[in-house]
């Protein structure tokens, strides 16, 4: 640009959203939700009455502190050991009955689990022994197929959990190899045949494209369930030698030339009294992501341990609970060692034995385990129960989601054991559990703020909070108003000028047209009337009644309550929009995905279709806000740093070129933070439960700060 040439007119509007992310965040009387299970049953995973945070003062013996801006591992899986045993007992459920237990597993108005383990080929919970090459000397697995027990019982289930939850990651991991390429030729003990390296590699090949062709994607593997176990039915023997250069020579290299190289090779997969074989096997081969781990023996700390020693990931991937033991000691125990234990020990999953068994604590292989309690016993096709696995699982998936980040958490009392996570939606859950005799008051600080709650002895309760929750002041200009289970826009139907026209969702583009462009104006009492750009009608249920469904108009403006609406962040970057004379939430009907669907009015539950996210597309004169990139003067270092893909869908990755450790923030356009981590190098971000619309990363290195924009697709 020439010196004498003016310089353009700074964007201060995105300057001062991008500053917004350096600005100390207010801190205002937050509600906190505890979700509650008790040793002695009284309550299982129930949701107990809002409390809100204080100022913190005074002191406690029993104190918890969470920490959201330090945090340490994202958390990747949480579920059970989907057996083929498990498979055949809830396909025996009706169909009412069985749908109505996979939505309770699967979907987050029930536990929500985030990912399964599966065999390849029978697990001792199978019903019988088997893989899917028993024919001798087929080194090219001609003969390889999922007919049998997975195809008929196995992959329907999994692909009626899919459909419920299509993110589901699988992890898959093989009891045996097929019998002929072991040494003794037998289901029990044995060692892979050095001469069936090759074939054993290409047998998992197949395995992940026979899934592939079912329309299911395979997430990790595991080379060998309990390697260091040859007693179980099936099992087989593999030393960190053998894997290692199993992993080597043959089933990474098989993989990566398969144009399966993406799949997760996960070394050991076995108890944590042995840190030496998942070290080794993890130092010496740069196809392995991590290592997992069971507790049947060991101190849960070896994870810590081999992730030290390695700086790779790990996992904690099985864990039963007995059918002779109790339900307060087994929920207590794993609580505290399983779930709060692996994960402060670094591990990123956490997932417990069988999911599902008949009465007789079936199926299973001959000498295969006759006390493994599944999360569900089938009774009969149409009843089941749930056991303790089940609110062990429960306790932590329903409300910590896949790319959660776990953050400091300590405990000053030996009582409380603790641990603390922050989602990508910027929600934070923190699960205590009291291992005492008797109620103990405890006190939870986050930063300056504190409350005080009484948990029950041998109970666990997971309080959820949104930091930054406030009522807001104003709205200047028209904005996009838009659902956060859709990212569609509230738009008058038809765009029509009539006083009763109905409201509905619909797509918006380029800011949309002057029907879904909605103003906010002051009515007192902290509420708006919310008016729509094109007739300037006012936002309103059809009537005065105060019944769940009632549905939302455009309506010319009164001054009573039904005309007003009370607008509260959630710090997210969504807001609930409650109407003042009802207290009922603004809501998509049905909780629907399709353009056109009603708007209405519903109590407010928390759900996705009640959160709101408000996109500015005018100032208060009438000029359009400005999309382009944050402004170069906004940033106080120039380095390589790239956000891609831009647009984004479910992921985007920041790169920075010279491969320092940087403080990244995500922002929403209103600067809230709805997410912090540290990184070296490379980190991608699940952005999957974002809303539609832009967002700004601020990174903080060595050498100062720069943001970089993104859009949400």
């Amino acid at each position: 640009m020439p010196a004498n040439t003016p310089k353009p007119t700074p964007q201060y509007a995105i300057v001062l959203l991008a500053l917004l992310c350096l600005a100390r965040i207010n801190t205002y009387a937050q509600n906190v939700t505890p979700w509650m299970t008790t040793g002695d049953k009284s309550k299982l995973l129930q949701q107990q009455g809002t409390v809100s945070f204080g100022a913190n003062s005074g002191s406690n013996p029993s104190t918890v502190t969470v920490t959201p801006g330090t945090t340490y591992q994202s958390v990747d899986a949480l579920g059970f050991c989907l057996t083929e045993g498990s498979a055949e007992v809830i396909n025996g459920l009706s169909s009412t009955t069985q749908n109505t237990l996979l939505t309770e597993l699967f979907s987050q108005s029930g536990i929500g689990i985030s990912a399964i383990r599966i065999s390849i080929g029978a697990s001792d919970l199978s019903s019988s022994d088997y893989t899917y090459d028993e024919s001798p000397g087929d080194v090219n697995m001609n003969n390889f197929s999922l007919a049998g027990p997975d195809l008929t019982y196995l992959i329907p289930i999994i692909k009626k959990a899919l459909a419920i939850n299509p993110n589901i990651k699988i992890l898959a991991t093989p009891w045996t190899a097929p019998t002929w390429m072991k040494t003794n030729s037998t289901w029990v003990g044995g060692s892979l045949n050095t001469a069936y390296y090759a074939a054993y590699a290409r047998y998992f090949v197949k395995y992940i494209q026979a899934m592939q062709a079912q329309g299911i994607s395979i997430w990790a593997i595991t080379p060998q369930n309990e390697p260091l176990n040859p007693n179980n039915n099936p099992s087989m023997s593999m030393s960190s030698t053998e894997e290692k250069n199993f992993i080597n020579n043959n089933l990474g290299p098989a993989l990566a030339s398969a144009g399966l190289g993406g799949v997760r090779i996960i070394a050991y997969d076995h108890n944590c009294d042995n840190t030496a074989y998942p070290i080794d096997v993890c130092n010496n081969s740069s196809y392995v992501d991590g290592a997992a781990f069971h507790l049947y023996a060991g101190s849960i700390s070896a994870m810590t341990t081999v992730k030290n020693s390695t700086g790779k990931n790990v996992y904690f991937t099985e864990q039963f609970t007995s059918s002779t033991g109790s339900f307060s000691g087994d929920f207590g125990w794993h609580i505290q060692n399983v779930v709060n234990g692996s994960v402060n020990n670094w591990s990123k999953s956490v997932f417990e034995w069988n999911l599902a068994n008949n009465t007789s604590m079936g199926p299973h292989t001959s000498g295969g385990c006759t006390t493994c309690l599944g999360a569900y016993t089938i009774n009969s096709s149409t009843s089941y129960t749930r056991n303790v696995a089940y609110y062990i699982i429960g306790q932590l998936s329903k409300f910590v989601r896949p790319g959660a980040l776990r953050i400091a958490s300590s405990s000053s009392s030996s009582g409380l054991s603790v641990s603390a996570f922050k989602n990508p939606d910027g929600s934070i859950a923190t699960l205590v559990y009291n291992s005492g005799a008797s109620a103990t008051s405890m006190k939870l600080v986050s930063g300056t703020q504190a409350l005080t709650y009484s948990i029950p002895a041998a109970s666990a309760v997971t309080f959820v909070w949104t930091p930054g929750s406030a009522p807001v002041t104003s709205f200047p200009g028209y904005y996009n108003i838009l659902a956060r289970s859709s990212g569609k826009g509230l738009d008058v139907a038809d765009n029509a000028t009539t006083s009763g026209a109905r409201l509905q969702q619909y797509d918006v583009t380029g800011g949309g047209g002057s029907n879904q462009r909605w103003s906010f104006t002051p009515a007192g009492n902290g509420n708006y009337y919310i008016k729509v750009k094109s007739t300037q009608m006012c936002m309103a249920p059809s009537a005065q009644g105060t019944v769940d469904g009632e549905k939302v108009q455009q309506r010319t403006c009164g001054t009573s309550g039904e005309f007003q609406w009370t607008v509260t962040s959630l710090g997210t970057g969504y807001y609930k929009v409650v109407n003042a004379n009802s207290g009922k939430s603004l809501d998509v009907q049905d909780n629907s995905l399709l353009n056109g669907a009603n708007i209405q009015v519903w109590a407010y539950t928390g759900a996705n279709n009640q959160q709101w996210q408000f996109v500015q597309v005018e100032t208060t004169t009438g000029a359009r806000l400005a999309a382009e990139a944050v402004p170069a003067d906004a940033a106080t270092m120039e380095r390589a740093i790239t956000v891609y893909p831009n647009p984004a869908h479910d992921y985007v990755t920041v790169s920075d070129g010279d491969g320092s450790t940087n403080q990244l923030e995500l922002c929403s356009m209103k600067g809230s933070v709805l997410l912090t981590r540290r990184f070296t190098g490379e980190t991608r971000l699940d952005i999957s439960r974002l809303a539609r619309g832009v967002y700004i990363i601020k990174i903080t290195g060595k050498d100062g700060t720069v943001y970089r924009k993104f859009s949400r697709e």
